[in-house]
C-alpha cells in the first residue's frame, strides 16, 4: 500500500478509508502551527465502527489463536516498514524528539510481538470418572480503546495487542491532540487485518464519552489522568462495560546515602525528565538522604545545564516542549506557585515569552512536603528534590499520596533497597532502575493509580471472561 503521511487522514472503519463530517486542527506543540486537519468522528460514525467490529467479531475470535498471533507479528512489520515516515509524523504532532519518537514505534512493534507469544490458559478443574470440569478464558467482544497524548503508538499498542490476541474486536480512539500518526497506522493496517477487526476513529472531548456509554462496546480500556478515569468508570457502570485504567502518578524516588552519586544522576534525571517528563512512571519527588543531598543536587544541576531544549525535529535537541496548551499552562501555574511561595530554584523557572510550549528544565531545592509540586503530579519537565535523615521518615513520605503508580530506591546494597522496595505503596518498585517494563510482566496502579492491570497473562486476561464447562460422564 502507498501511504502519503503529510496529507489526506481518514479514519478506518470496516477497512475502509472514511472522511469526517467536520475536521479539527492538529498543531505542532514546537511551533503552534497547524500540521494538519483530523476528521472528527460523529455519533452515526462511531455507530458504523461498533457495528463493523461487531460484525467482524464471529469470524476473528473463531481464528486459531496461532493465527491471530501470526497477525500480531505482520502488524508489526507493516509499521517497522515504514518508521521513518511515522517517526516524523509522530514528532510534527506531539513535540518529542525523532529519536524518542524512533524509540515509541520500536518499542510498540516489540510489544505487539512479545505480547504474541501469550497464550489464554485452560484449567482443568476436574478429570474423573465422574466428570470433566474445564475453565476457559473467552474474548468480551467489542473493545474500546482510547490511548494518550504523550505515547499515542506505544500506550495503544499496549491495549492492541492483548485485546486482538484474546480474539477481540477493537475500536482504537487517538486523543485529540494526537491523532494524525494513528490515524495514518490505521491506514496501513487495512491491508493487515480483516475488516472491521481494528476500526481507528478521531475526534474531540466528545468521543470518548460517547464510546465509554455505547452499549454496544463491552470493555474500555484507557490511558490517562485519573480525573478522566472515574468519568471513564462511573460511564461504564451504566452498562455494566468492563474497563482496564491507567492513571497518573506521583512517583516517589528514595535515594539510599551509599550511593554512586555521578551514576546514579545520570539515571535519575533521565528517568525524571525524559519526554520533558511527560511519562506517567517518571519520577516526580526525589527523596534524598541528607549526607549525598548537597552532591547529588549539584551534579543533576550540572546535567541539566548541558540539556538542550527545542523543536524535536532539530538535530542536537534532547528534549522537546510540552504537548499541548492545558498542559503547559497547569505545569507553568504549578512553577508559579513555587515562586510566590519563594522555593529555592537550582534550575529553570517560567519561560520567557515564545513560540511553542517549551518549559525549562526546573529543578526545585527542598521544598516544603506539603507544596503544590510534591503533591500534584506535574507531568513536565520540572521536579522536586526532598532531603531527608530517617528512612522511616522517607517511606512514610513517600507513601503518602493518593497514587501508587511507580517507585524507585537507589542503593550500593541491594538489599537494603529492596527492604525499602517492599514497603513501598506502588504497582511497581525499581531498584537501581527506573521504567523498565516488558509486555510478559504485569504493570498495575495501586490506589488512585488505576484499575485492574495491563500487560503479562494478567493484561491478556483482562480482555476475556473466564468460562467454565462441565461434562457429566456416564458411568
Amino acid at each position: 500500500m502507498r501511504v502519503r503521511f503529510d496529507t489526506s487522514f481518514t479514519m478506518t472503519i470496516n477497512g475502509d478509508a472514511v472522511p469526517g463530517k467536520s475536521w479539527f486542527d492538529v498543531l505542532n506543540p514546537a511551533n503552534e502551527t497547524v500540521v494538519a486537519q483530523a476528521p472528527d468522528c460523529s455519533p452515526v460514525q462511531l455507530d458504523d465502527a461498533v457495528a463493523a467490529a461487531r460484525s467482524a467479531f464471529p469470524a476473528w475470535s473463531a481464528k486459531p489463536v496461532a493465527e491471530r498471533q501470526q497477525l500480531l507479528h505482520d502488524m508489526a512489520d507493516e509499521i517497522d516498514a515504514h518508521s521513518d515516515a511515522l517517526k516524523r509524523l509522530l514528532t510534527s504532532e506531539q513535540g518529542k524528539t525523532l529519536a524518542e519518537a524512533a524509540a515509541e514505534i520500536a518499542g510498540a512493534t516489540y510489544w505487539l510481538r512479545a505480547t504474541a507469544t501469550l497464550t489464554q490458559p485452560e484449567t482443568v478443574n476436574e478429570d474423573s470418572d465422574d466428570r470433566l470440569s474445564i475453565t476457559r478464558h473467552v474474548p468480551l467482544g467489542v473493545v474500546g480503546a482510547i490511548a494518550p497524548w504523550n505515547f499515542p503508538l506505544g500506550l495503544a499498542a499496549f491495549k492492541l495487542g492483548p485485546a486482538l490476541l484474546a480474539g477481540n474486536t477493537v475500536i482504537l480512539k487517538p486523543s485529540p491532540f494526537t491523532p494524525l500518526m494513528t490515524l495514518k497506522v490505521g491506514e496501513l493496517l487495512r491491508d493487515v487485518l480483516p475488516p472491521g477487526v481494528l476500526n481507528v476513529v478521531s475526534g474531540g472531548d466528545e468521543l470518548g464519552p460517547w464510546m465509554t456509554a455505547h452499549p454496544g462496546i463491552d470493555k474500555i480500556g484507557f490511558t490517562g489522568s485519573t480525573q478522566t478515569g472515574r468519568k471513564v468508570m462511573a460511564s461504564a457502570a451504566a452498562s455494566l462495560k468492563r474497563v482496564t485504567l491507567e492513571l497518573g502518578g506521583n512517583d516517589p524516588a528514595i535515594v539510599l546515602a551509599d550511593v554512586d552519586v555521578p551514576a546514579v544522576a545520570q539515571k535519575l534525571f533521565w528517568g525524571a525528565f525524559y519526554s520533558s517528563g511527560q511519562v506517567c512512571l517518571a519520577a516526580k519527588r526525589v527523596y534524598i538522604h541528607a549526607e549525598v543531598y548537597e552532591p547529588l543536587k549539584n551534579a543533576l544541576t550540572d546535567i541539566a545545564n548541558t540539556v538542550r531544549m527545542g523543536d524535536g525535529a532539530d538535530e542536537g535537541v534532547h528534549l522537546g516542549p510540552i504537548q499541548n496548551r492545558p498542559q503547559y499552562d497547569r505545569v507553568l501555574d504549578l512553577i508559579r506557585d513555587a515562586e510566590e511561595n519563594g522555593y529555592h530554584f537550582l534550575t529553570g523557572g517560567l519561560p520567557q515569552e515564545q513560540k511553542g510550549y517549551f518549559v525549562p528544565l526546573t529543578l526545585i531545592d527542598n521544598p516544603p512536603e506539603d507544596s503544590r509540586i510534591v503533591q500534584e503530579e506535574q507531568f513536565g519537565p520540572v521536579l522536586p528534590l526532598l532531603k531527608f535523615d530517617d528512612i522511616e521518615d522517607a517511606v512514610a513520605r513517600a507513601n503518602a499520596s493518593e497514587y501508587g503508580l511507580g517507585a524507585s530506591v537507589w542503593s550500593a546494597n541491594t538489599d537494603d533497597a529492596l527492604a525499602v522496595g517492599r514497603r513501598l505503596q506502588a504497582g511497581t518498585v525499581w531498584i537501581n532502575e527506573i521504567q523498565h517494563l516488558t509486555p510478559l510482566v504485569t504493570f498495575a496502579g495501586h490506589k488512585q493509580s488505576g484499575f485492574g492491570t495491563e500487560s503479562g497473562l494478567d493484561g491478556l486476561l483482562e480482555y476475556t471472561v473466564p468460562q467454565t464447562i462441565t461434562v457429566r460422564r456416564e458411568n
